[in-house]
């Protein structure tokens, strides 16, 4: 099958057929097309090789065995090479692809994660693309990142969290992204024990965000002591007194429990306007003077007079 035209075609039918259901893509996976499509995801045509990516996609969000199938073929290293390409509706199969492996499993997870695949999704989410790209590059992130916090741990290093608050609270990312942005970080926060990356959430992040990196605070600071005093220190502890949650909230719980960790002079020193408490009660201070008389110090007048009293004392005694 050498005609590109054709061949493309084919692969865009089989992914018609895959996409359906897990026998349809036991089907196309038993009549060997998946290493020709492996193949093909490096053709010089980009037709069929986005054709060919796309059925790998349909094939690869069915089930654990079939992504399995996919990495020991070595698709891993092929759909990572494709998000260097510059057409986007190539780029886009790939990712949803990964994330899809990514999601099946922790193993894949990490995976692809030794595989660089961190950095290389987030570099993707400061270039100018369409929000769905975006979207679907948040998504994978996030299937990497949820499974426990050492793949948590590995998005907070490329500064992931940061850039997902980024996009989240933008006037110019669609509804879609936004979401996505929102679940990805609820989920990878909820593993992440990070604590140098989950604090700059807490100045960045809007509410409903800060809330689950309250939560892991919550569960750190009580046995780690060094955390605690980072947490001091870096004016994280100052910034949750400034949060005024709803009585009964989980948020409210985390604070307490957080506040738990400290004692009661330090959290009156970082509440707000502690400074000016301090001064209203100086104001309605009443001084407190010991009664106590100290014995005035003599002037040299005063000690020559008694020097020459005494003398004259004592020549009379004399």
């Amino acid at each position: 099958m050498n005609n590109a035209k054709i061949k493309a075609q084919v692969y865009k039918t089989l992914s018609h057929i895959s996409k359906h259901s897990v026998e349809l893509s036991e089907a196309v996976v038993g009549a060997e097309v998946l290493p020709q499509a492996l193949l093909d995801m490096s053709h010089p045509d980009q037709t069929v090789k986005r054709n060919a990516t796309t059925l790998i996609r349909d094939i690869a969000k069915h089930n654990v065995q079939f992504a399995q199938l996919i990495v020991s073929s070595g698709g891993i290293a092929v759909l990572t090479e494709i998000l260097s390409e510059k057409d986007v509706r190539t780029i886009l199969p790939a990712i949803v692809t990964l994330g899809y492996i990514a999601g099946h499993s922790d193993k894949f997870a990490l995976a692809l994660i030794a595989s660089g695949l961190v950095p290389t999704l987030s570099n993707l989410l400061s270039c100018e693309m369409e929000d769905h790209v975006l979207a679907a590059t948040v998504w994978a992130l996030g299937h990497l990142g949820r499974h426990s916090s050492e793949h948590a741990s590995h998005l907070a290093e490329a500064n992931v969290f940061t850039r997902l608050v980024e996009l989240m609270v933008s006037e110019k990312s669609s509804e879609d992204l936004k979401g996505k942005c929102k679940a990805t970080l609820k989920f990878t926060i909820q593993k992440c024990t990070e604590v140098a990356a989950l604090e700059p959430l807490l100045h960045t992040a809007p509410t409903e965000i800060v809330k689950y990196a309250l939560g892991q605070f919550s569960k750190i600071l009580p046995n780690d002591s060094r955390a605690r005093r980072q947490f001091a220190a870096s004016g994280s502890l100052k910034k949750i007194q400034e949060i005024q949650p709803e009585p009964g909230t989980s948020l409210m719980e985390y604070i307490t429990t957080i506040n738990g960790c400290y004692p009661e002079e330090i959290i009156r020193y970082y509440t707000p306007n502690y400074p000016d408490l301090l001064l209203e009660q100086l104001d309605n201070y009443m001084p407190q003077i010991p009664n106590i008389i100290t014995p005035r110090k003599r002037t040299l007048d005063e000690l020559a007079e008694i020097s020459v009293s005494s003398l004259e004392k004592s020549d009379c005694e004399c």
